[in-house]
């Protein structure tokens, strides 16, 4: 690697240099920087501006929101996941991820009736190799002081079989706590 030659020194300021600095810029006075600093304002407290304006802007969302929260259905929603499978499987299944390929009402039945036509559909639906299906029971709105006769049914049957991986409420979409979705093992 080669040096690089070394630049020479600035010449001399001589005193005729000087004069013509100090005619070009005129007269100066020296800076001293002050003793103590000025008097500083206080500062006003922060203001949370953009948190106000989110929450106003909420409220008027709520007032105008296109869903009546009336209708919405909390806590009666059914939902399994079977032992030793991902919990997103489940959250799959509630999403709607999964094709249903076959469905079975369930309305006008009695219970005896319904336990007999959901064993020979979930049979049948296995047979065909089918791994997503529905079951329409209903909300169970005109059942007696019990509750929902066939809903209680269809969620204590599918807990009990081994070919059923996991079930949830149907989205309102698809009949909503009227309707259970069925994931079925693969044969």
């Amino acid at each position: 690697m080669r040096k690089r030659p070394a630049s020479p020194a600035p010449p001399p300021i001589t005193e005729e240099d000087r004069r013509l600095f100090q005619d070009a810029i005129g007269p100066v006075r020296p800076h001293t920087p002050p003793e103590a600093p000025g008097i500083v304002p206080e500062r006003p407290a922060p203001e949370p501006r953009q948190f106000w304006l989110d929450e106003a802007r909420v409220r008027d969302e709520l007032l105008d929101m296109p869903i009546d929260p009336a209708e919405m259905e909390i806590g009666e929603e059914l939902s399994y996941l079977r032992d030793g499978y991902r919990p997103e499987l489940l959250k799959r299944l509630k999403r709607g991820a999964f094709s249903i390929a076959d469905e079975m009402d369930l309305h006008q039945m009695t219970a005896e009736v319904a336990r007999s036509a959901i064993v020979t559909f979930l049979a049948d639906a296995r047979h065909r190799g089918l791994t997503c299906v529905k079951l329409i029971h209903g909300k169970g709105l005109r059942s007696r002081p019990g509750g929902p006769v066939i809903k209680r049914l269809v969620d204590r049957m599918l807990r009990q079989r081994d070919d059923v991986v996991a079930f949830a409420s149907a989205r309102p979409e698809l009949g909503g706590t009227g309707a259970t979705v069925v994931l079925l093992r693969h044969r």
